[in-house]
């Protein structure tokens, strides 16, 4: 069955472009495309999107707003902010109104198809230069030496590559392994971590000097 994704977009062009993308994407179903999440409320509950593609600067209701919005009718609904914006602020609002992820724009061909389905598998697919700097928003988590050697050769790899922004399609081209064997193994690693997304996890591994 075919992911279905709602993208709101003020601007036309980066509009019309995103939707080029995910409706030519095999395995997607854009289901709208709005240019301002006034109506965000009853998008959702008549649209039921798998997935929700988010510009922040957005006129009549922003994109912070919206995910608060979005997270009060359903807060397990992944929400991926788009933007061109990577500076503090914006990205600390959106991450506690409840987003998902965090992706910037001028990577958005590159990265969006394969954050989706991150999204949508628990993880929390962010641009490299955000993620290091949600990485500073994160307090330490206590580690033992006993998680650090549970972690076998290959699952140090993988956190290796998270902490260095790839996604899992990425991390399978360069291992030269399947992506559900990627996801296995990134399974594994928050069950040893004690963690529930990559950003915990390539936190953990950054402060607690894991790799």
């Amino acid at each position: 069955m075919a992911i279905k994704v709602l993208l709101y977009d003020d601007n036309e062009a980066l509009r019309h472009s995103m939707e080029a993308l995910i409706t030519e994407e095999q395995g997607f179903d854009l289901v709208a495309a709005m240019p301002n999440a006034e109506t965000v409320e009853t998008d959702i509950r008549e649209l039921q999107p798998d997935v929700v593609l988010m510009d922040i600067d957005m006129p009549v209701v922003n994109g912070v707003e919206a995910m608060r919005r979005i997270s009060a009718i359903n807060d397990k609904l992944p929400v991926i902010m788009l933007t061109v914006f990577d500076d503090n602020e914006n990205i600390f609002n959106a991450i506690c109104a409840g987003a998902s992820g965090y992706i910037l724009k001028r990577y958005a061909t590159e990265e969006i198809p394969s954050a989706i389905r991150m999204a949508l598998t628990g993880g929390a697919p962010m641009t490299g230069s955000v993620a290091r700097k949600v990485l500073l928003m994160v307090p330490p988590a206590k580690t033992t030496d006993q998680e650090k050697s549970n972690l076998t050769e290959k699952e140090m790899a993988i956190l290796q590559y998270l902490v260095n922004g790839y996604s899992y399609k990425m991390i399978a081209s360069e291992l030269k392994i399947s992506i559900d064997t990627v996801r296995f193994h990134i399974k594994k690693i928050y069950d040893k971590l004690h963690v529930h997304s990559a950003t915990e996890a390539v936190s953990k591994a950054i402060k607690d000097k894991l790799i």
